[in-house]
């Protein structure tokens, strides 16, 4: 029998040797391309419940792939409420460190979180509970937390206005104003994200803070 001839492009060994090595992701890597195949799946419009298989699907691995990284679903959504609280909160205190007037304060707090909603529509879905419908309570109670610390925020840059205007209940004042401008926000991301992204959250968003406040 002669010898094989491994120099030929049809051996199969030749081919293996010719294929370029797969990339193997650094760490950390490859659970930051799971989080945005994640947010980029809930950006379609009407989407229904992702499972992991069609996540592992888009990425291409097997979902034992990503349970390497994550221990469940859940854990995954977390990821993205995580990235949505240091993202959100960072800028909430670049406002409080520069804007020293408390409506000026209320106002830019309120229109960061619409225009972060309008630059990520996925995160959106999480935010306003369409994507953890399916999934676990915790992460519900999460994001409510979430908003709830955003009310607390807007409350406070108020209560610094109620005090100047010699309101004789500024607590009281603060709350109801805070706790306006926090059902408005909410409401514009449930919108946004219930007309398939088609209605931005920050329409007439300038000339609607300044009525309210």
């Amino acid at each position: 029998m002669p010898d094989a001839d491994l120099s030929s492009t049809d051996s199969p060994v030749a081919q293996e040797v010719a294929a370029p090595a797969r990339k193997r992701p650094k760490p950390g890597e490859r659970r930051v391309q799971i989080l945005q195949a994640l947010a980029t799946m809930l950006e379609q419009p009407g989407a229904e419940r992702i499972t992991t298989a069609a996540l592992a699907a888009r990425l291409e691995v097997s979902e034992a792939a990503l349970y390497r990284h994550f221990a469940s679903k859940a854990q995954m959504f977390e990821g993205l409420i995580e990235f949505i609280e240091q993202s959100v909160f960072t800028l909430v205190n670049q406002i409080g460190e520069r804007e020293t007037v408390g409506t000026q304060q209320a106002a830019k707090t309120v229109a960061m979180l619409l225009q972060f909603a309008e630059k990520n529509p996925g995160m959106t879905r999480v935010m306003v509970g369409d994507a953890l419908v399916f999934e676990n309570e915790r992460l519900q109670q999460r994001m409510n937390q979430f908003f709830d610390k955003i009310e607390s925020t807007l409350k406070q840059s108020l209560r610094n206005v109620a005090d100047g205007d010699g309101s004789a209940t500024p607590s009281l004042d603060a709350q109801v104003r805070a706790s306006m401008l926090t059902a408005f926000a909410v409401g514009r991301l449930q919108r946004f994200a219930r007309s398939g992204f088609k209605r931005a959250p920050s329409e007439h968003l300038e000339a609607t803070l300044a009525r309210m406040l």
